[in-house]
């Protein structure tokens, strides 16, 4: 399914026109199996489950709606339409899209002139909870409902479905024939989910039903309950399928700060965690193995291979269990020990974003220079090496490593060059060159801005958190604080920094606890002769962080950045603000001028990445319309390529045209992924086809309890 609004509150940026260096760098075959930790579910075959039982499966929070239309539809809502809607087409594990044929015989593109004619055979079999076949009336009640001609339904988008002009029964029983008005190579996001015309056709029934549950559905289970804390879903007795191996699936709403919990006092069975849990589990199991080692053999393309060793220092579990310090910690310990850690590269990646509409980030060369200033590969063995997940950077903002045409693109940019980022500075008229007149005059006493100056902060290194900089819930909307804001100056001294990055965990630092406001990003000031000037101007950076669980994570990463961008004489003030305004009032507004937050990875980069980065327009009233670009860095010929790649039928053409605006998108430099995030998944033991999916849907007919 495309990315909705409700999950694209996670982040990107796209760039401006630069003459292209010829590219070159890894790529991905559309064949072959999936790369390493693509995906690490604990497989078996279904005849190996009891065929009974309920699976608790942590999500966020309950869905405020069931319908993935909606613009406040969630993670939550997208697992739960997958359980009891029509999917028609499904993903494997490189994000390949996949015809599902519980639903769908065929669907083929069987006219491309004049118009675009896809013709969907549909089985046969298939049917509503209520007993009626899925029909051509869906079809056309779902297209009408978000084609986007009726501000009624309120939809979070409308990509796809505005380039059709005709839904009709075809030639034969059961086919569905769908005319476009313009070419749409990806015609396969259409219609998954597909819901029933009783929801679709109605615009106060598509708001305001599907809130308190779906009556009729389509899928191996249906929804029995809604309530404030979890929905549950039974199985459904009209699924013609094979059937689903659980009672039922309880998803139950737990915030990511109260999982470990949840986990140890029994209350689920299957929760995305963060690296502090994560390193908790993987504690208890003999040998500190891999993850589900004791589980049997996973699928193709699990992160399989040992973990790390911690080093002689234990975790906070570890050493309760370990060392039996109290009664309490041992039944922490032995609780968790009855979960395996599944873990992969998350279909979503975390980026530093480069606001392009003001101040200096408003000319490409600083762009360019704070780019080249930043080691990327540093950034991802520090996330996720210590999680024992290849830690490559991403080279590419459009797909993810393993997905068919993805190209290594930042060669566009080049390689980390202090000397090159240093020049692109002193192009841009920032040079380093002493302390100038202003400054002399106060004598030292001041900083760059005036201020006092701060006293070192002696006690606070950057090692405590190194290994968990990067959690599960990742999206600026959906994590929320009560915390204050703070603004520290992040200018740790090049000298201190060097001792302190081995990636390492702490055990002083519990798991998820912010650093204290005001000195995770003090320790020390950047020499005034080696910050870049402009007309006496010294170049400052607001570095805006969310201080939440989230953001203490970030942290880590935001202060590494910020001690690579002292190398070249670029100073970094780091904001903090509360998580629930971080994205609203900060991001969406371009109050920033660094930010470091994720996106959604898409099996459909031409019409998902197209409004991320997507020119910015003036509006009537003078101010910009900037659709997902909050950056505001766009150019007309990154629209061009993406329309183009919207457009063409041929998949390889269009593959193409995507990896070309990539690779311009680089070039920018308004926006510079770092790592795909990593997808720590805790499951109890004896569960089996879960897992840590990675890109691929779920089959939550085949889940079960191991016999």
């Amino acid at each position: 399914m495309p990315i909705t609004k409700g999950r694209r509150a996670m982040l990107l940026a796209a760039g401006v026109m630069l003459p292209l260096p010829v590219l070159t760098g890894c790529s991905s075959d559309d064949d072959g199996p999936p790369p390493p930790a693509a995906w690490d579910i604990a497989a078996a075959p279904r005849a190996g489950t009891t065929g009974t039982g309920t699976l608790r499966w942590a999500v966020d929070a309950t869905p405020t709606t069931l319908n993935a239309f909606s613009k406040t539809a969630d993670t939550g809502t997208e697992r739960i339409a997958g359980a009891v809607l029509p999917s028609l087409y499904t993903l494997d594990a490189r994000g390949r899209p996949q015809r599902n044929g519980d639903y769908l015989a065929s669907a083929d593109v069987t006219s491309s002139d004049p118009k675009q004619v896809v013709v969907y055979k549909l089985n046969p079999k298939a049917v509503w909870s209520d007993g009626r076949p899925l029909g051509v009336e869906d079809f056309q009640a779902q297209w009408r409902a978000l084609r986007g001609t009726d501000d009624k339904y309120g939809t979070a988008r409308n990509a796809g479905y505005d380039r059709i002009a005709k839904v009709e029964p075809g030639d034969k029983a059961h086919e569905v024939k769908v005319t476009f008005a313009k070419p749409y190579t990806d015609w396969r996001s259409l219609f998954t989910p597909l819901y029933p015309k009783s929801v679709m056709g109605n615009p106060a029934v598509f708001s305001a039903a599907a809130s308190k549950g779906l009556a009729v559905g389509a899928g191996p289970f249906m929804v029995r309950q809604v309530s404030d804390n979890s929905v549950t879903l039974v199985r459904n007795p009209r699924w013609w399928g094979d059937r689903a191996r659980l009672s039922r699936m309880v998803f139950q709403a737990v915030p990511a700060e109260k999982r470990a919990q949840a986990l140890i006092a029994g209350q689920l069975d299957l929760a995305e965690v963060d690296p502090a849990t994560a390193r908790r589990i993987r504690a208890t199991a003999p040998g500190k193995q891999a993850a589900g080692a004791d589980q049997g053999s996973s699928a193709t393309g699990k992160a399989g291979a040992p973990e790390p060793s911690t080093g002689g220092r234990q975790t906070a579990g570890a050493q309760g269990g370990a060392t039996g310090d109290t009664d309490k910690n041992r039944s922490r310990t032995r609780a968790l020990s009855g979960f395996t850690l599944r873990k992969a590269l998350d279909p979503a990646y975390t980026q530093l974003a480069l606001n392009g509409t003001k101040g200096p980030l408003a000319d490409e060369r600083v762009r360019r220079a704070v780019a080249r200033a930043i080691d990327r590969k540093a950034l991802a063995k520090a996330v996720l090496k210590p999680m024992g997940l290849p830690s490559e950077p991403l080279g590419n903002h459009l797909l993810m490593a393993g997905q068919p045409g993805y190209k290594d693109h930042s060669g566009a940019l080049g390689d980390p060059d202090k000397n090159a980022a240093q020049s692109l500075l002193a192009d841009a008229g920032w040079r380093a060159g002493g302390t100038g007149s202003r400054q002399k005059a106060l004598d030292g006493k001041t900083d760059d801005r005036g201020r006092p100056h701060s006293a070192p902060t002696a006690t606070e290194t950057d090692t405590a958190t190194d290994t968990s900089t990067e959690g599960t819930s990742g999206t600026p909307s959906e994590t929320a604080s009560q915390s204050a804001s703070g603004t520290e100056s992040a200018t740790a001294s090049s000298e201190r920094s060097a001792g302190t990055e081995s990636g390492t965990a702490s055990s002083e630092r519990s798991a998820g606890a912010a650093p204290a406001a005001g000195d995770a990003g003090r320790s020390g000031r950047l020499g005034e002769a080696a910050v870049v000037r402009k007309k006496g101007r010294p170049l400052v950076l607001r570095f805006v962080l969310p201080d939440d669980q989230a953001g203490a994570q970030l942290s880590t990463v935001g202060r590494r950045i910020a001690r690579m961008l002292e190398k070249i004489g670029v100073r970094t003030e780091i904001t903090k603000v509360s998580g629930e305004s971080y994205f609203r009032d900060h991001i969406a507004t371009g109050d920033y001028d660094l930010a470091l937050y994720s996106w959604p990875a898409s099996a459909y980069p031409a019409t998902d990445a197209r409004p991320i980065y997507a020119k910015p327009q003036p509006a009537a009233d003078g101010s910009l319309v900037v659709e997902q670009n909050y950056t505001r860095v766009g150019t007309d010929q990154i629209d061009q390529l993406f329309d183009q790649a919207l457009s063409e039928l041929d998949g390889g053409a269009s593959r193409s045209l995507v990896s070309r605006a990539d690779a311009r998108i680089w070039a920018a430099a308004g926006s510079i992924p770092l790592y795909q995030r990593p997808q720590l998944i805790a499951m109890r033991k004896g569960l089996v086809n879960a897992g840590a999916f990675g890109f691929a849907t779920p089959r939550y007919q085949d889940i079960g309890f191991r016999r």
